[in-house]
């Protein structure tokens, strides 16, 4: 369970947060590397290990080129709707809203592409701000997208925490200044989740509840 002070402001990663989306996200991925790269078995798993950064920063890491990103980005917007939501996140989402918290989204995803996928899953009414990786001028692990979302919501980072499945996005709140909270629930790898040193890890979106206890600061 969470032990820490309590927060004004929870900032969510999206995909293994708030949405269980690696099988889609395959199945794009391999439907983009098909039509770019041609025949043969996607590399999915070399990608899921970046999980947390921008598309193209990906493509940069693998060797991959930048041309897969328009069929990627087409076929996910097709598949959005059987994303699955994670089980439990709407109910927290809910509760933190009626607790007074301030929500946003930092996501590796491109800012229009997740509002997109939110509002098809019918979750962006829970959040004040979702901010995109093309949005910033230094996508994660850098601390600058999470530094926007703060600015957003009028959080400081002391008041602040950054919940995510990815090395990337613990390496991106540390570096802003806010707890860092590792989600397992849908990471890819979650040794190297703890090795990145999060400050706090949870395991099911309910063990967040803690945090907005009223009366723990």
């Amino acid at each position: 369970m969470v032990s820490t002070p309590t927060p004004r402001a929870v900032i969510f990663d999206l995909d293994g947060v708030l949405v269980d989306s690696h099988e889609v996200m395959g199945r794009a991925f391999a439907a983009a590397y098909a039509k770019v790269v041609g025949p043969g078995p996607a590399p999915f798993a070399e990608y899921q290990r970046h999980q947390g950064r921008y598309f193209p920063e990906i493509m940069r890491l693998m060797g991959l080129p930048l041309e897969m990103e328009e069929p990627f980005v087409q076929e996910s917007y097709r598949l959005a709707g059987q994303v699955p939501v994670v089980a439990g996140v709407p109910d927290l989402l809910r509760t933190l809203r009626a607790r007074g918290f301030r929500l946003a989204v930092a996501t590796g995803k491109a800012g229009p592409r997740a509002r997109s996928l939110l509002t098809t899953l019918d979750l962006s009414r829970y959040f004040h701000h979702v901010v995109g990786s093309d949005e910033v001028a230094h996508a994660k692990p850098a601390p600058d997208i999470v530094l926007r979302a703060l600015a957003l919501l009028g959080a400081d980072p002391a008041g602040a925490v950054m919940v995510g499945d990815a090395p990337a996005d613990i390496h991106s709140a540390r570096a802003a200044g806010v707890t860092a909270v590792a989600a397992t629930w849908a990471t890819v790898d979650e040794d190297d989740l703890i090795a990145a040193r999060p400050d706090l890890v949870v395991h099911s979106p309910g063990d967040l509840l803690p945090i907005s206890v009223p009366g723990r600061r």
